[in-house]
């Protein structure tokens, strides 16, 4: 009851500081200016940083839930979204239109996203076809499918930034790092139907992820259709991680930390996770927002390293609290 309780307490911290986030950056705007018409303030906060703190919480809180389906359905602490290789077939798109962009110019950034999209979604199926291939649905099989779309989308990112110019080059680069940057309302009204229903959806299945988590033969005798259980819950996953970096590039990291915090504190029930993984995970990321257009302003630092530089030691210390208890394999 204690954890429980210095939990929701840094919960409610988090929620205090992502509220706060939006005054928060280059300069200081002050609360009583954002509600006087014409104040450059009030345009700054309106148009700009409000927009893209929903944006950052969507995207966290998008890929937390992520994570926390794919660590329950591998029983591995060490699962990210970006396992199954939807973050680098994500870039794969968006750096082949990058590369094509002077061909197709009349799509616009819409170009962009659907390809990232379409990138991702393209992986996805590989390792879905490349499971079924091998009969059944095997977990071990689904992961290792994913680790070599992942190596062999990247290796092709790789190739694609060395065909391409100096000035698409740095646009793929840039992009890889993941930023939250110029983002239209019409496209985080698109994020956040996605994030919703993927939410509802695994809120859905939370019972099934519960006995899915327990073993597969468990959850088969309890009723539950595992190979369709999963499908289901691995698309909804990976559409969600699709749409999320098909937006602001991948961001690493989120999906590991945050639902790994919330299981250690809150145990299995998945009824119970999902809001916390999906509440921390959007805070989350709206205070790494905070840090990346903050400390080297006016210049801004691209989110992902900010996630990057927090997940490398937190990846290392899961890694070998995990091994010592024989958790991860």
């Amino acid at each position: 009851m204690q954890r429980t309780y210095i939990f929701f307490c840094f919960v409610l911290l988090c929620g205090m500081l992502a509220a706060a986030s939006p005054f928060w950056g280059m300069s200081v705007i002050s609360p009583a200016s954002i509600w006087t018409t014409g104040h450059p303030d009030a345009e700054v906060f309106w148009r700009l940083r409000l927009p893209r703190t929903l944006a950052a919480f969507l995207a966290g809180a998008g890929l937390s839930i992520s994570g926390m389906v794919f660590q329950a359905l591998l029983r591995n602490p060490l699962a990210t979204p970006f396992t199954r290789g939807g973050s680098s077939g994500a870039a794969l798109g968006a750096s082949v239109y990058f590369r094509l962009g002077a061909f197709l110019p009349f799509f616009g950034s819409a170009g962009s996203l659907g390809a990232a999209l379409s990138g991702g979604l393209l992986s996805m199926l590989l390792v879905y076809l490349i499971t079924r291939a091998r009969g059944g649905f095997s977990t071990l099989t689904m992961l290792l499918a994913g680790v070599i779309i992942n190596f062999f989308f990247s290796s092709l990112v790789m190739f694609t930034q060395y065909l391409s110019d100096a000035k698409d080059s740095l646009r793929i680069m840039h992009w890889l790092m993941g930023s939250l940057a110029g983002l239209e309302v019409f496209r985080i009204a698109d994020l956040a139907c996605a994030v919703i229903a993927g939410a509802l959806v695994i809120r859905h299945f939370s019972v099934e992820i519960d006995l899915l988590a327990a073993g597969e033969e468990l959850a088969a005798s309890r009723g539950v259709r595992t190979n369709r259980t999963k499908v289901a819950l691995f698309a909804t996953a990976s559409i969600i991680v699709g749409t999320v970096v098909s937006l602001t590039g991948p961001i690493g990291f989120v999906g590991m930390i945050i639902p790994h915090m919330c299981r250690v504190w809150l145990g299995w029930s998945h009824r119970k996770l999902l809001p916390a993984a999906f509440f921390l995970g959007g805070c989350f990321l709206v205070v790494c927002d905070v840090f990346s257009r903050s400390i080297l302003a006016p210049a801004e630092v691209p989110i992902g390293i900010i996630t990057a530089l927090i997940g490398g030691p937190f990846f290392l210390w899961v890694l070998f609290t995990s091994c010592r208890h024989g958790e991860v394999f």
